[in-house]
């Protein structure tokens, strides 16, 4: 049971790990992602990668209007 629930936490923390991947637009994903790989296990990297990938998200919609 302790395996179980040591995988059933390691799933979730790569989910929450990769946030910045999920949210990122598809032309922008490629570089969120390689930028969250390296430099997300520091809370500043993942912080940048959160940020490119949401700040691209409002550019798009600014570019819409």
């Amino acid at each position: 049971m302790e395996v179980l629930g040591v995988l059933v936490l390691l799933i979730i923390g790569l989910a929450i790990y990769f946030i910045p991947t999920y949210v990122a637009p598809p032309g922008r994903k490629g570089s969120v992602f390689v930028i969250n790989l390296f430099v997300g296990w520091t809370v500043v990297g993942w912080g940048i990668a959160l940020w490119l990938a949401i700040n691209h998200n409002e550019n798009m919609r600014n570019e819409n209007k």
